[in-house]
């Protein structure tokens, strides 16, 4: 089993969601349907299209990045973003084929 590491943007683009999870799929949907705790940030902001992801293959490592994430600059994050996915373009996990 791994983890991930994850970025959620509003439609706007204005609001960055970065979070960690073992089942991309399941967080995915609890953020959509503003479930639990999953829904408070995401759900106030909008957040539930997924444009970026990475796997780390223990919470640890998966954590420690999320947190490294998160202290970056909006610019640093964006160019992350870009850099894998030019267009920001939502990934659907049933079609991705990495």
């Amino acid at each position: 089993m791994g983890f991930f590491v994850y970025i959620l943007p509003n439609q706007a683009r204005t609001v960055l969601y970065i979070g960690v999870t073992n089942d991309l799929e399941r967080r995915l949907h609890e953020h959509s349907q503003g479930l639990g705790d999953a829904g408070k940030f995401t759900g106030r902001y909008q957040c539930n299209l997924l444009i970026y992801f990475e796997s780390s293959p223990d919470a640890t490592q998966a954590i420690a990045r999320e947190k490294q994430l998160k202290k970056w600059s909006r610019a640093k994050k964006e160019a992350l973003i870009t850099a894998l996915n030019p267009g920001w373009t939502p990934i659907d996990l049933h079609t991705w084929a990495g």
